[in-house]
């Protein structure tokens, strides 16, 4: 793809289909289903190739209306009900989509049994549970978690919680007690709700990490999980993968060189990579991504170490001086967070042997 100006998304399909098949089979050796979050590839694409038409999970209702015209009719919108989207939401079950929602307090029950019942509509709600302080959520022993339940009658539909601290855990056995505290508080709210006579047929689990480090997902109903169709070095750095299972990252060319500062001068910046530095918090950090060749081949020691809106610098870790890139040198930028990164991009350019241009949502 030399033709094509940089900087611009690479998919490397073998190793999504890779890490694809990894967690699929992970989960049906346990026997869960998986709800695919799309919000890292935002991409129908990626979709169908990794779990076509199965049910989804999504960040923003874009996404819901957006999947939904592509067929898909098993969507749950994971971020904390706004009631002025209701309306968004009513069009997208008047479709036919089984959209679910979720919510944390009695306030949006309320506001969503409101709108139900005038509306004439089941809207279905999960209880976001708090199981390690990370976000948002209710504690499954707060007396709120059933007035909660009590207050969305016939419109709830179960509970469902995110491991969020699971992205700081960086041993396997830490990922492991964040996998099984996660089933466990998930499991206790159901309990909490069954025991006041409240259904709960759904209880949802997931993440990345506590996806991949499950061993016992019993009482649970489905896991969500969506970088690891992409990974990144965040991933890799808390080992849940290795720098070898990333399949996004940025194509860009050498434009210069800063010989007195021992840098390279590549096309770029954070606007095409994005100003996460996640791996910052952890014991290497990598700047703003690892550096390959054009080829997709780790280059040693050489780090994005700066990034200004359409410039990247490269440097060394250790001092030694840079490689030998001449201007117009292509290079692949492996990023920190995948979702960050992709979310700079409309497209994915597929590598791979197909030359397929991939689209890829933006908005909200």
């Amino acid at each position: 793809m030399t033709t094509v100006d940089t900087p611009y998304a690479v998919l490397d399909i073998d190793r999504l289909d890779r890490n694809a098949a990894r967690l699929r089979d992970h989960l049906a050796a346990l026997g869960v289903p998986l709800r695919l979050h799309v919000k890292t590839s935002k991409s129908v694409e990626v979709a169908q190739r990794v779990h076509a038409d199965g049910p989804i999970t999504v960040s923003t209702l874009a996404e819901a209306e957006h999947f939904a015209d592509a067929g898909y009719r098993d969507v749950l919108y994971a971020v904390g009900i706004d009631p002025h989207k209701l309306p968004r939401v009513a069009a997208l079950l008047r479709r036919g989509v089984e959209l679910t929602v979720l919510l944390d307090s009695v306030t949006q029950a309320e506001a969503l049994t409101s709108f139900a019942g005038k509306e004439n509509l089941r809207v279905p709600a999960l209880i976001e549970i708090d199981c390690d302080g990370h976000r948002g959520g209710v504690v499954a022993t707060d007396p709120a978690l059933v007035e909660i339940g009590r207050t969305l009658g016939g419109n709830l539909a179960g509970v469902l919680t995110h491991a969020g601290e699971s992205y700081f855990a960086y041993t396997p056995e830490t990922l492991l007690l964040a996998a099984q505290n996660e089933r466990d508080t998930a499991v206790s709210a159901a309990t909490t709700l069954r025991a006041a006579g409240l259904p709960c047929p759904i209880v949802s689990v997931g993440s990345t990490p506590t996806a991949h480090a499950a061993t016992d997902l019993t009482g649970v109903t489905e896991v969500r999980a969506g970088n690891y169709v992409f990974f990144d070095l965040v991933m890799a750095g808390i080992g849940v993968c290795t720098t070898d299972d990333l399949a996004l990252t940025v194509a860009v060319t050498v434009i210069g060189h800063r010989h007195d500062k021992n840098w390279v001068i590549t096309d770029g910046g954070w606007m095409a990579t994005s100003r996460d530095r996640g791996t910052q918090v952890q014991a290497v950090d990598q700047g703003y991504g690892l550096v390959a060749d054009a080829g997709g081949r780790l280059i040693p020691g050489l780090v994005m170490t700066g990034a200004s809106q359409e410039h990247g610098v490269l440097s060394t870790r250790d001092g030694e001086p840079v490689p030998d890139l001449p201007i117009g040198t292509r290079l692949r930028i492996l990023p920190n967070h995948a979702c960050a990164t992709a979310a700079q991009h409309d497209r994915y350019h597929v590598a791979g042997g197909s030359q397929e241009i991939w689209p890829r949502l933006r908005g909200w």
